[in-house]
């Protein structure tokens, strides 16, 4: 190149350089690790959207992927929930780069629900219709209690006590005797829902459950689910 011939030795080295370095940013080989902030971002809004719904006050903490990370960086994240986890609690999210370079990560994240649930507000005996005077109610996290704790005095009022519950106890669907939502042998219809999308399919149930419980479905591909019964003999599952 006739620039490169006429320059001076030092100047010609320091052209050269940045030259170089120019090419270097256009590869994408210099400055390609993640930043740090588009993925945290992108893991926040996704919880806020799936815990939208939820009971009670909703706080979300996400933890930093490693500032030492060599992921390529990404011009479109997708963050998604792995199969079988619940935006609820400490769980993992998973964050995958669709373009330009693919690749998956999961970020640890904490979930919290500040809500009030039901508790005995004295010793309740196996057998006994309970009464409002027979619970209180408690603030606290969900996400620290068992999945079917009770929040509303109509799930309780009027049903009877499987076992003798202490005071102070959390009130649970498996310490009431409950109305079966669906009955062994039941036809039932199977709904999954996840981020953006909803799929159903139709089975028998290979046990009873009351809203709440978990039940067994065989589909009619012969394989075997877990899900939820629902109060409307539907049962849910979760992706």
């Amino acid at each position: 190149m006739l620039w490169n011939r006429l320059m001076p030795p030092s100047l010609r080295h320091a052209a050269m350089s940045l030259l170089a370095l120019s090419l270097a940013l256009a590869s994408g080989s210099v400055g390609a690790q993640q930043p740090l902030p588009p993925v945290r971002q992108a893991v926040m809004t996704f919880l806020g959207q799936q815990t939208s719904g939820l009971p009670g006050k909703v706080g979300i903490t996400v933890e930093g992927v490693d500032p030492h990370n060599q992921l390529p960086a990404c011009a479109e994240l997708v963050p998604f929930l792995p199969p079988g986890t619940r935006a609820w609690g400490r769980i993992n999210v998973g964050v995958r780069c669709e373009s330009p370079v693919g690749w998956t990560i999961y970020v640890p994240a904490q979930i919290s629900v500040v809500g009030d649930y039901l508790v005995a507000a004295r010793p309740i005996r196996a057998g006994q219709v309970i009464a409002p005077a027979d619970l209180e109610r408690r603030s606290g996290d969900l996400a620290d209690e068992a999945p079917n704790t009770l929040t509303d005095m109509t799930q309780v009022v009027g049903h009877s006590a499987r076992f003798t519950i202490a005071a102070g106890n959390a009130l649970r669907t498996d310490m009431l005797r409950l109305p079966q939502a669906v009955r062994q042998g039941q036809n039932v219809k199977v709904v999954g829902t996840g981020s953006g999308f909803t799929v159903t399919n139709d089975g028998r149930a290979l046990n009873a459950a009351a809203a709440g419980e978990p039940v067994r479905v065989r589909l009619l591909s012969g394989q075997v689910i877990s899900g939820k019964a629902r109060a409307d003999g539907t049962v849910e599952l979760d992706f």
